[in-house]
């Protein structure tokens, strides 16, 4: 076990969603690193229990925030802490999010904005947050889970996804230059809890060479970090499937268009 005096403390981190999947990968690799922590998601009793381990695991100091991102009284004390100048964020990790399990027509409208604020608005609101103080610093990394769902058009967690994406891009461009990088993580698909709240069985989803384990993912994205690239895509497969979707997406539009409207002849 890593000790205070081994170990470089590189600041601290704030990951949300950090109980699970990707963003427990994400806590416990940077408290690897050196980072000092700040837990944010829904359940408290998890956080906790996270937040334990990783303080006896990687001697970390670890703070936790139970909040529900979508609910704007309980981002604010998020977006609070992001902006703190005696104990700073210098690495954020937007990794919180859902998807629903049925289509965009058949889901109500109050369910898709709620996902939409998760993927979208709220990490457009940390990242603002977060920002002014890393500017005044000359430094900071701010590191968003999108998906390669976000370059195909196929319904609305894809377009939530795409934002994440434009918008890293474009800010790593603007910002880089005055020390601070945005990097979107893009991968396809990963072995998380995601799919099995869904309902989904994995099988149905992909065949088995197509899924990536958190832990690879997590390595991969921070490494691009590091780096300072504005995506980062896990594995030269999805590489290759990325630069596919980019050619294809008139096709798929087609495809789906085509499929849309042989589901809903009608059979009687």
């Amino acid at each position: 076990m890593a000790t205070e005096s081994s170990r470089s403390r590189k600041g601290i981190a704030l990951v949300t969603g950090a109980t699970s999947g990707i963003g427990a990968q994400f806590s416990y690799q940077l408290a690897q690193e050196g980072y000092d922590l700040v837990l944010v998601a829904r359940d408290r009793a998890r956080l906790d229990s996270v937040a334990d381990e990783l303080r006896e695991e990687a001697n970390v100091s670890v703070e936790v925030i139970a909040a529900d991102l979508t609910a704007a009284a309980e981002r604010s004390v998020v977006e609070t802490r992001l902006k703190s100048t005696t104990e700073p964020i210098t690495f954020l990790v937007n990794n919180a999010g859902y998807g629903l399990p049925q289509e965009f027509d058949l889901n109500s409208v109050d369910d898709e904005e709620r996902m939409l604020e998760l993927l979208a608005t709220a990490p457009m609101r940390l990242s603002h947050a977060v920002l002014g103080g890393m500017l005044a610093r000359g430094s900071g990394t701010v590191l968003t889970v999108a998906s390669l769902a976000g370059e195909a058009p196929l319904g609305l967690y894809a377009a939530a996804k795409a934002w994440p994406m434009s918008f890293s891009r474009w800010a790593n461009a603007h910002y880089r230059s005055r020390g601070v990088t945005f990097t979107a993580l893009a991968p396809g698909f990963v072995r998380t809890e995601f799919h099995s709240r869904l309902g989904i069985e994995r099988a149905s989803m992909a065949p088995n060479w197509m899924w990536l384990e958190a832990e690879f993912v997590v390595r991969s994205a921070l490494r691009s970090a590091s780096r300072g690239r504005a995506v980062a895509i896990p594995s030269v497969r999805y590489k290759l499937l990325w630069a596919v979707m980019k050619l294809a997406q008139p096709l798929i539009l087609m495809f789906v268009a085509r499929a849309s409207r042989t589901s809903n002849k009608p059979t009687g």
